[in-house]
């Protein structure tokens, strides 16, 4: 018996049954924390030993203590193993991820005159230290050490290092191996989910602390990072995968429906919508869909149709273009697709979206590997004030002032008359008489 897919008419809806369509799987995370929260303090008094415990917990591996970071000879093993083929296509995902981070780096310095004789401008350097979540629960995945380890690199932090789940063999996934080495990034480290988190946060034996940490994971690490966000920066949201794919009624309905199951097909916690104004359209998705399950292993078959068949899933109808693109902006998708003939007409118009993918010939395959913009995206809404991982997740900002004697006299009286109103007397003093008659002027 086929699964049933959700179909979600609008128009018939009422605002709070619209409002349920908007949550993710992490919008509570409180039940997440009180059980991460044994977890991390763990980590932090054990250590080492903590760690190989939950990874044998946890993950089914027989982690040591004393084998939590990755060996010489295991980055030998992965480059021996690797099959020729996904290396070749790992080469060049990280070619097309490498020259578009260098594109986005900005001037290191810039100091503009701002008033006769002031100048101010900002410096660009990098962060001391970032550590890179690599998921491994639901497959592996070196596309994401790629997308994190690369732009870290180019941006110049001195200290980048993976942190991902080890294997049932105990080991850390090859390919992931191979993308650490492709980014110049020497330390991988056995360390997944809240315990992960914690190990950068608090430091092991064999981790070090960490200034950062960046990269998607299940909800038991969202919860996580936000119990060590006071000790740790955490970077922008990135939890369980999400898409939708914004149909107008010039495409075929089929297309909309391929697109849909890539995201899908992550996780039975993902969401994932198909949001048109055609009916046509959506009909032709909805008999789509199940031919395309057949085409997929029962392990992501399976993951999709718990999506697309589940409360956060399946095919919107809206009432009409403007119904549809309201929807999306309220949504904030990790991933949207525009698919139509004419994509460029909408872009203006969809304001909220981790990435936007223009057209029938962009699918999320490929921005998820290959262009070159991250991968890397806010979940859970917060596309509407965060940004995809970039380089400037690894650089920091540091502001520069230079004022001339020509410029001084005006900045100084009317420096010194807020200050007076705020009631700082050091703060005016510093630009009174005081300050003239030491100077000289």
């Amino acid at each position: 018996m086929t699964p049933k897919i959700k179909f979600h008419d609008l128009a018939k809806m009422s605002a709070e049954a619209r409002g349920r369509l908007l949550q993710r799987t992490e919008t509570d995370l409180t039940e997440f924390e009180q059980k991460v929260r044994p977890i991390i303090d763990a980590v932090r008094t054990e250590g080492d030993h903590a760690l190989a415990r939950f990874a044998q917990q946890f993950d089914k591996s027989p982690v040591k203590a004393s084998h939590i970071a990755a060996t010489p000879d295991d980055f030998a093993r992965a480059e021996k193993t690797l099959d020729g083929g996904t290396r070749k296509a790992m080469e060049f995902a990280a070619g097309s991820i490498r020259k578009f981070h260098q594109e986005q780096m900005p001037e290191e310095m810039w100091l503009h005159e701002v008033r006769p004789g002031a100048f101010a401008g900002d410096r660009s350097s990098p962060i001391p230290s970032v550590a890179c979540y690599v998921p491994r629960g639901k497959g592996a995945f070196p596309s994401v050490a790629l997308m994190l380890s690369i732009p870290a690199k180019v941006a110049g932090v001195r200290d980048v290092a993976i942190i991902t789940p080890p294997g049932p063999d105990g080991h850390i996934d090859d390919a992931t191996l191979v993308a650490a080495r492709m980014a110049g990034v020497e330390h991988v480290y056995k360390a997944g989910g809240a315990q992960g988190i914690a190990a950068v946060a608090y430091g092991t034996q064999t981790i070090p602390r960490f200034s950062k940490v960046v990269g998607p994971g299940s909800p038991w690490v969202a919860a996580a990072k936000r119990l060590v966000s006071h000790v740790l920066d955490v970077g922008s949201p990135a939890g369980p995968s999400e898409v939708i794919i914004f149909a107008d009624d010039t495409v075929d309905g089929r297309l909309a429906a391929l697109d849909l199951l890539i995201e899908s097909e992550h996780g039975p916690d993902s969401s994932a919508y198909i949001v048109t104004w055609s009916k046509r359209v959506a009909e032709e998705a909805l008999k789509a869909i199940a031919e395309y399950w057949s085409k997929m292993s029962e392990k992501r078959a399976g993951f999709s149709q718990a999506v697309l068949g589940g409360a956060v899933g399946g095919v919107v109808l809206a009432r009409d273009e403007d119904d549809a693109l309201a929807f999306c902006n309220d949504y904030a998708p990790e991933h949207l697709e525009v698919l139509a003939k004419e994509p460029f007409q909408y872009l203006g118009r969809l304001k909220h979206a981790g990435e936007i993918l223009l057209g029938e010939y962009s699918p999320t395959t490929l921005g998820n590997y290959v262009i070159g913009p991250n991968h890397v995206l806010p979940t859970s809404g917060w596309a509407k004030t965060a940004s995809a991982v970039s380089v400037f997740d690894f650089l920091k900002r540091t502001s520069i002032a230079y004022v001339t004697s020509r410029g001084y006299p005006e900045l100084a009286k009317n420096a010194r008359a807020l200050a007076i109103y705020e009631g700082f007397d050091g703060h005016a003093n510093a630009v009174s008489e005081l300050r003239d008659q030491i100077l000289k002027r």
